[in-house]
Formats: structure tokens, sequence, C-alpha cells
């Protein structure tokens, strides 16, 4: 290389790096995930921790029409809730959740109980349509289009998870709303249709329709079948437990068995009288949590000897940030069955037991100021559920 060249090249690879520092602020300051990680929360930052439960079931406001309602905590309801939204909805038989999209989203979701079909419109005009039972899943990414319909004559009970704390249900970007507020000459124009065929249309946004129930087979696309190359649903809970332990058994999934799931992984977990998910924390993802049924005690500490109990009955939310110890209880009379949402699609999670396995008993016992004798009887390997002998 010529000096002429050498220069060049060192001033070119100067520029590069100024460029990509200014790109980097720009992403930073737009709300870049895991940088804003490593600002600490002022939320999280007081002498004691903040409320991490929310009321969802029992809480007011939301949206409610002929038997269809929808109910939300996002950052606005549940102010440390940044990383994710949570939704709990429920349409009538006949009912569906109009055709919409997320701009700032992917949506994860758990059907609760009766059925659903939803439709998903993927870029390079693909579509996918899919029929859900109790315990599947589905997951959109941001931005995709689609509705959701419910099946047959019972009412259906689903939970969003939205990948982002700001993200509002009720501030989604729904077609009767587009349609609704657009001139009819431009719809004429871009549909190349009479700008009379868009008299009778809904002026505002419908965001629960109601129709005849949906056929029991689903009708082709008015395009034809053109599928996306990955699916958007799961079957969770009908499968096999991903782990079982004395005192319960938990499914989960992520982006490696899902692999459209890239923002969100999900798990069921089922603790039975007087066990407990173990003390453990996720490098890489904050946790939301939905109790369907039974009670939990959920504990969160915080460093700096803050530590902080919530008690969860069936409908109310927890929210876990990033990187904070927790733990899940069973308490009351009966077992207790959870969902839990993780805005990452790579699980990972550090189990207090297994961490002190990982390390030899001089350290232990140095860290402790214990014998080392004393850590014989200590667990030698992760407990994930655990009951007390």
């Amino acid at each position: 290389m010529t000096e002429v060249n050498r220069r060049a090249f060192l001033a070119g690879s100067a520029g590069l790096a100024a460029a990509a520092g200014i790109l980097a602020s720009t992403s930073a300051e737009a709300g870049d995930v895991s940088f804003m990680n490593n600002v600490p929360d002022p939320l999280l930052t007081g002498a004691e921790l903040p409320r991490f439960k929310f009321p969802l079931e029992s809480s007011p406001g939301g949206r409610e029409t002929d038997g269809s309602s929808a109910k939300q905590a996002s950052v606005n309801e549940l102010p440390i809730s940044k990383g994710m939204t949570g939704v709990t909805m429920r349409l009538a038989p006949g009912a569906m959740r109009e055709m919409h999209w997320h701009a700032t989203a992917g949506e994860w979701a758990y059907v609760v109980s009766g059925r659903v079909r939803t439709t998903v419109f993927y870029p390079q005009g693909r579509a996918e349509t899919n029929d859900f039972d109790p315990g599947d899943i589905w997951y959109f990414p941001r931005g995709h289009g689609h509705m959701l319909e419910c099946l047959g004559d019972a009412p259906c009970h689903f939970l969003l998870i939205f990948d982002n704390g700001y993200q509002s249900e009720f501030a989604t970007f729904s077609i009767t709303d587009w349609i609704g507020h657009t001139p009819r000459a431009l719809l004429a124009k871009n549909f190349n249709l009479p700008a009379a065929t868009f008299d009778g249309f809904p002026t505002r946004e419908v965001y629960f329709a109601r129709g005849e129930q949906p056929p029991a087979v689903p009708a082709a696309p008015r395009e034809g079948v053109r599928l996306p190359p990955e699916s958007h649903r799961f079957r969770l809970t009908s499968q096999a437990p991903h782990g079982v332990f004395r005192g319960g058994r938990f499914w989960l999934v992520d982006s490696h068995r899902f692999p459209i799931s890239k923002t969100v992984t999900g798990a069921v977990f089922e603790i039975d009288r007087g066990a407990m998910r173990e003390l453990h924390w996720h490098p890489n993802a904050d946790e939301w949590q939905y109790v369907l049924s039974g009670w939990a005690s959920v504990t969160m500490f915080g460093s700096g000897g803050r530590f902080r109990t919530e008690t969860l009955a069936q409908g109310d939310v927890a929210y876990i940030p990033q990187g904070y110890g927790h733990s899940i209880e069973t308490v009351g009379d009966t077992p207790m069955r959870i969902l839990i949402g993780f805005n990452t699609g790579d699980y990972q999670e550090i189990g207090l037991s297994q961490w002190m396995a990982a390390n030899p008993v001089d350290v232990l016992a140095t860290n402790f100021n214990r014998p080392a004798a004393t850590f014989s009887r200590f667990p030698t390997r992760e407990q994930v559920i655990s009951e007390r002998e």
C-alpha cells in the first residue's frame, strides 16, 4: 500500500468510525433496549423497590362492546413495566378483533379458554390462517397485519404480550380507522372502484366487529393460498412439559423451538401447594407474570438490601426487570398456575442453587464465613421448582 493510499484508507476509516458513533448515539436516543438497560431507571433507584403488581382483571377502564372486552397493563398502568405490555381480551361468539397492526411491538398470545381463529399478513404478499385451542400460542412480528376471531358458540379468552411497555392496545392501527378517515376520492383511485362503493363503510374505528359465526373450515384467501416461510402457531401445553420436578412442572418455548418468535419467550408453570419457583434471575430479559389460577407470593431483590414481596391472586400481573433476583411461591390450599413472558427470543436464566453449586466449597466457605461442611447439604444442580423435604 502506498503512503497516499494508506492516508486515504485511514481517513476513510476515521470517517466511518465517526459515522458509526453518530448512528449508535441516534439509536440509543431512539430507545435501543440494550442501551436503555445500561442506564438506571429512576423508578428503580430509590431507597425502596416500587410496587410491581397490577390487578389486571379487576382494574377499571379498558374497552367493552357486546360481550367482548379488553384491558391492558402497559407502562401507564404499571410504571415498572417498560419492556412489555400485557392485555387480557375476551371475544363473544361471532365477534372479531378487527384487522389491525402494531407499528412498534410484536405480539405474543396464549389462549386461556375457548377457540380462536387468526389471519396474519406477512410481507411479500403471504398470509396464514390458523385455529387455536386452549394452551396454544401465536406470535405476530411487529407491523404484520392480523385479525382475531372467536370460533364456535362459546366465548374465548386469551392473553397478549407485547414486547414494548409503551405499546397501547387502544392505539393500534385499525383498518376501519384508516379507511374511515381517507377521502373517498382517494379510496376510489386506490382500489380502482367507484367512490360510491364506500358508502356505508364505518367512519371511525370499529375495534370489535360483530357478525355471523365463522365457518368451521376457514375459506381460502381471495388471492389464493400463499403461506409465509414460518408458521405463527405453536402448540404449547398440549405437548409434554419442558421439565418435571418435585413440586411442579413447566412448559417453555423460545425462538429455538418456535422460530418466528424472535422477541418473546413464553412459559407456563404449574407449582404445587407449598412449592416454589426457585430464587433466580434473567440476565437478558424482563419478566411479565399473569396468575392463571391459585395464589402466588412473588419476591423481588433489587440490591442494596432492597427486597419486596407481592401477593398475586388469579388475574393479577407482576413485572420483574432484567437482572433482578426473584422467586414465585404457591400460597394457599391449592396449586398455582402462572403464565410468564420474557422480552427475548433467547431464554436465559441463572438459578441461585446452580450458581452456588458451580463454585468450590472453599469459595462458599470464605464468602459466607461458614464451615465448609455446611455446604455439603446444598443442592448440586439447578432446582427450577423446589419443595421442602
